[in-house]
Formats: C-alpha cells, sequence, structure tokens
C-alpha cells in the first residue's frame, strides 16, 4: 500500500471520528445532562453484570471449595443483587421517563435547526439535486443517526470500561493470561477492518436498488399514482420491475454475504476457540488441577474474563466500527447542508408601501444554474401604481421565471429590478415579500384550518377570511365556519377540496393580504369558464388598490389588463393593451383568436 492511499484511509478514519464528535457535541450542547446519565447509567448497570462473570464467580467458587465460612457466598450475591436492583431501577426510570423526554428535546432542537436552514435556503438551491438530496436525508434520517451515535458513544464506553476492568482482574491473577488474549485481539482487530469494508461495500452496492425499492413504496401508497394504478395494468408494469429488483438484491448481496461470513468465522471462531477456549482452558486448567498453582475461582474468573475481553473486542471492531463510519458519512452531509451560504443575501432597507409604487425591469437577463441558453434577455418593462399587467406567451416562454425574480426567489444574472428606483437587492428579504400577495399555478394548501391557509399565519381575522373567499368566489360549506380543517394530516375528518375549490382558497390569500402587489400566477387554472369569469370580475373589484401582475394561458383572462406583455424564447415580443395588440394582428392577436376559436367549436 502506497503512502498515499495510506494517508487518505488515515484521513478518512480522522473525518469519521471527528463527525462523530461533532454529533456527540450537537447532543452534549442540545440535551445538556442527557449523553452523561445515559453513559453512567449503562456502565452502573452493564459492568456489574459482566464482572460478576469473573469476580463474583470467582469468589463463590473459592468460598464453596474452601469449605469455611460458606455464608459468605450468600452475602456476595446478596451485595451484588442490591447493587443490580438499584442499577436496574435508576436504569428504568431513566430509560422510561427521562429518556424519552430528552430525546423528543433533542429531536425537536435537530429539526428545528433543520427546519430554519431550509427556511432560508435560496429557493434555486431546490433546482440542485445534490442539495434536495441532503435535504431529503436530514429530514429523513438525522434523528435516527443521533440516536445510534448517542448510542454508540454509551455502548464503546461500556465496552471499554468492561474490558480494562476484566483485564486488571486477569493481571492480577496471571499476566500470562494477558498474553493469549493480545493475540486473540491481535488477530481479531485487521479481520474487523476487513469486515467493516466489505459492510461499506456491501451498503454502497445496495444503495440504487434500495432507491428502487422506495420508488416502489410510494406508488402504491401516495395518493398521487392510485388513480392511474386503478384504471390502467400499470400496478402489474411496476409490480414487474419490483420482482427484477427483488432478484437483483439477492444477485448483488450474496457474495458479500458469504464473505462476511466468512471474515466473522475467522475473527470470531478460529482465535477465540484456538486462544480462548483452548489455550487458556489448558494453561489454567493445568495451573489449577494439575500443580494447584491457582485456584478453581481464578480459572473460571481468567477463562470467562478472556471471554469477555474477546466479545468486547469483537463488537467494537466490527459493530461499532461500522456504525461509526455510517453515521460519518450521514453526519457529514447533514453538516454540509447546515453550513451551505445562500446566495440571496438581504440589504438594510426594510420599507413596507401603504400604496403601490413604480416597479422596473431594467436590462434584465437571467439565465438558471447549469444551463447555457438564458431564459429571460434584456427585459426592460415598467409597471405604474395600479396597473394591471398581462403576461402570455407558450410554455417556456419565461412568464413564471420574470415574477419569480420579482419576487426575489431569484436574482437576476444581468441588469437590476427596482421598486421605487431602489434595487431589490438592497432589501431586507422579509420586509420585501410583505409587499407582495402571490399566488402560484403550483400552489399548496395545509393541514390546518381554512382561516390559517388563507391569512398564512396562526392568528387569522375571520371577518376577512370571509370576505376575502366571497371574492375568490369559494362556495363551499364550511361546517366549522374559517375554523375547519383542511386536509386529513392532523385530522381524520379534515375537508378535502377539488383542485378548483383549493385554488380559489388560494387565491383568497391575495385579496386577504394587505399590501400593494399582487402576483397572481394561472390563477383560474382549475376553473370553469363560469367560476373564471366571476373570478376576473371580483379580481378587478378587490384588487383595485393594488398593482396586479398575472399570468394566463386562458386570454380571456387577459381582456382585463392595462399592458399586455407577450413573451416569446425569454423576450418581450409585443405589448399594449389587448384592443392594441388586436389591432396589431401579431403573434398575440393569432393566439387569442385561436382560442376563440376552439370557444366557439365547443359551445
Amino acid at each position: 500500500m502506497n503512502n498515499k492511499v495510506k494517508k487518505n484511509k488515515t484521513a478518512e478514519k480522522a473525518h469519521t471520528l471527528k463527525n462523530n464528535l461533532f454529533m456527540l457535541y450537537f447532543i452534549a450542547k442540545n440535551a445538556p445532562g442527557l449523553l452523561f446519565f445515559y453513559v453512567f447509567l449503562d456502565v452502573v448497570t452493564n459492568v456489574p453484570w459482566i464482572l460478576s462473570n469473573v469476580v463474583l464467580l470467582k469468589y463463590i467458587i473459592d468460598v464453596v471449595t474452601s469449605g469455611v465460612e460458606l455464608y459468605r457466598a450468600g452475602v456476595a450475591c446478596a451485595i451484588f443483587a442490591a447493587i443490580v436492583i438499584v442499577g436496574t431501577i435508576g436504569n428504568t426510570i431513566f430509560y422510561e421517563i427521562f429518556l424519552p423526554k430528552q430525546k423528543e428535546r433533542l429531536h425537536y432542537k435537530l429539526y428545528s435547526a433543520i427546519y430554519e436552514k431550509a427556511a432560508k435556503m435560496d429557493y434555486e438551491a431546490y433546482d440542485n439535486p445534490e442539495y434536495y438530496n441532503d435535504l431529503v436525508l436530514a429530514m429523513n434520517s438525522m434523528s435516527d443517526r443521533v440516536d445510534s451515535v448517542l448510542s454508540n458513544a454509551k455502548d464503546i464506553i461500556t465496552l471499554l470500561t468492561s474490558i480494562i476492568s476484566i483485564t486488571a482482574v486477569i493481571a492480577s491473577i496471571d499476566p500470562v493470561c494477558l498474553v493469549f488474549i493480545f493475540i486473540c485481539v491481535g488477530i481479531m482487530i485487521p479481520i474487523g477492518r476487513l469486515i467493516a469494508k466489505v459492510n461499506v461495500k456491501r451498503t454502497e452496492a445496495m444503495t440504487p436498488l434500495d432507491r428502487k425499492n422506495l420508488y416502489f413504496s410510494r406508488v402504491f401508497y401516495l395518493q398521487d399514482y392510485a388513480k392511474e394504478l386503478r384504471l390502467n395494468p400499470a400496478g402489474r408494469m411496476i409490480e414487474k420491475r419490483y420482482n427484477q429488483n427483488i432478484t437483483d438484491r439477492l444477485v448483488t448481496i450474496s457474495p458479500f454475504l458469504r464473505k462476511q461470513w466468512q471474515l466473522y468465522f475467522c475473527q470470531e471462531a478460529l482465535p477465540m476457540t484456538l486462544l480462548v477456549y483452548l489455550g487458556i482452558a489448558l494453561f489454567m486448567g493445568h495451573k489449577a488441577i494439575v500443580t494447584k498453582e491457582i485456584s478453581l475461582g481464578d480459572f473460571a474468573a481468567t477463562f470467562n474474563g478472556a471471554n469477555a475481553v474477546s466479545r468486547c473486542v469483537f463488537d467494537l471492531t466490527s459493530w461499532f466500527a461500522i456504525n461509526l463510519r455510517e453515521n460519518g458519512l450521514y453526519i457529514e452531509k447533514f453538516k454540509k447542508f447546515m453550513s451551505a451560504k445562500e446566495k440571496i443575501v438581504g440589504g438594510d432597507v426594510k420599507t413596507v408601501f401603504e400604496k403601490p409604487v413604480t416597479i422596473k425591469l431594467e436590462n434584465v437577463s437571467f439565465t438558471y444554474p447549469g444551463n447555457d441558453k438564458p431564459t429571460l434577455k434584456n427585459i426592460n418593462l415598467e409597471i405604474k401604481p395600479y396597473q394591471k399587467i398581462a403576461l402570455v406567451g407558450y410554455n417556456g416562454a419565461g412568464k413564471t421565471t420574470l415574477t419569480n425574480l420579482l419576487l426575489r426567489l431569484y436574482d437576476v444574472s444581468e441588469g437590476k429590478i427596482t421598486v421605487d428606483g431602489t434595487d431589490i437587492r438592497k432589501w431586507d428579504i422579509p420586509k420585501y415579500h410583505e409587499n407582495f400577495a402571490a399566488v402560484f399555478q403550483d400552489f399548496s394548501l395545509f393541514g390546518a384550518t381554512v382561516g390559517e391557509n388563507v391569512a398564512m399565519n396562526a392568528k387569522p381575522d375571520k371577518e376577512r377570511v370571509l370576505a376575502a373567499l366571497k371574492e375568490s368566489s369559494f362556495r363551499k360549506e364550511l361546517k366549522n365556519g374559517t375554523d375547519t380543517i383542511l386536509l386529513r394530516e392532523f385530522d381524520d375528518s379534515g375537508l378535502s377540496l377539488s383542485g378548483g375549490e383549493g385554488q380559489k382558497v388560494a387565491v383568497a390569500r391575495a385579496f386577504y393580504k394587505k399590501c400593494p402587489f399582487a402576483i397572481l400566477d394561472e390563477p383560474s387554472a382549475n376553473l370553469d369558464p363560469v367560476s373564471e369569469y366571476a373570478l376576473n370580475e371580483a379580481m378587478s373589484r378587490a384588487a383595485a388598490d393594488k398593482t396586479v401582475i398575472f399570468i394566463s394561458h386562458r386570454l380571456s383572462t387577459t381582456v382585463m389588463a392595462d399592458v399586455i406583455y407577450m413573451l416569446e424564447n425569454g423576450e418581450i415580443v409585443e405589448s399594449g393593451s389587448h384592443d392594441e395588440l388586436m389591432a396589431l394582428g401579431g403573434k398575440y392577436a393569432y393566439m387569442f383568436n385561436l382560442q376563440a376559436e376552439k370557444y366557439k367549436e365547443n359551445e
């Protein structure tokens, strides 16, 4: 093995240790006392059991074989029983009462940190598969990893305490026995490292297949797929691939299992059988039975002690070595996620306007990360106070991207956007967002009350909520008024809404929020023509005191706009009022007439 490989392996081990220590520090910081009591009680409870097979057994055998003062064996057993009972009671109280509460607090701290970080990260980060995978990994696995690190720390300290204690006892009886133990340990440690390597390779080989299994699970339990599975033979198609994946798993894992079995046999059976069970048994048995140099209690203590030390070393070199490395890999991703820097940072401006002001886009261009071709090119437009602006064009023209830039979910690649003459990059981001109400095409409803879903906070004004719902033409009967729970994640009787009714709740958010600007991305996408007409009328009334920017593929909606911007391939190709663009007879007029013809055909 060359020096470079050795250095890499040493660095990897140091990194693994560093990551596990990082998580131990997180635990100690956020759950003071948990780590200490967890370790302390485990040592107090388990070490006496391990030592009982050495010290207590030796004492009892020596007392019994001496034939005098046999009551001392009973006293020793009673003292040991008292220690075990007290330790067990303390351990039970800790595990059943204290530990669950502390873990809940620890998990709360952990996920609060994850949620806070996720909320601060740039929207652009969700376009990055690596970031998204790290986020999903952090959300799904870190509580288990925290528990695993905590448990490993406890078990490792308990095992090391046991090894030191038992080795000291054996050394006091006959130091020669330590030679057998050291040779046994010397054989077991390198084999344990090999086992850890094989296990890591096995995990790496199985990871793609595990990911496929998770996909199959999602297909069969998520509602998103339920209709397709029932209306088409897609289930059999997926089941066929699932069966193939199981076959692939068996083929992939088999050589690793054979290799692991061979290594486990070499690590556990050979050194322990030859050196502990046979070597120490013959050596100490000869001294106890033939030469009478030691007592039968000494023989039993050294034999059981050597066996216990070998078992502890086996656990440390195989199971815990694997666990530490695996935890280290997950913790590394967690650290990477938590240390990621935001690109979109806020400034010092904290103005929240009471009335609309002028918005300008000056030579704005934008290219998504990883793309060579810009999505928007040299956009120049001015939105005056109280104007109703429509953005139209074919899919991929850049309409939604433009509004995302205006909301500062992304930053422009070139040019600048100003509000009342100030570059939006100088704004404090939360304060800047207070100026806007936004309804997205891919809107989301939350497992909360109708009122909370409209107000988007925990203290909705019920009268304003009802007024906003009325303006959005929401007609669904609410059993408990604005306190009616939506969705069933937190309430089995939660209300499920159709796509159209759900969109009306989302649109109501724009009517509820007191702000000067509203951005509506396909606000009528899930509505029928009658509801669409009613919504347009409502928007005209309710948004009279706002500047409104909306995107719509239904050009009947754009008739109400003061200015329409036609985008194509990331550029503004036409602009003007509906009448002006129809008189121009260009691309907007072509799209409008085409849709009008379709409406006539469907009548």
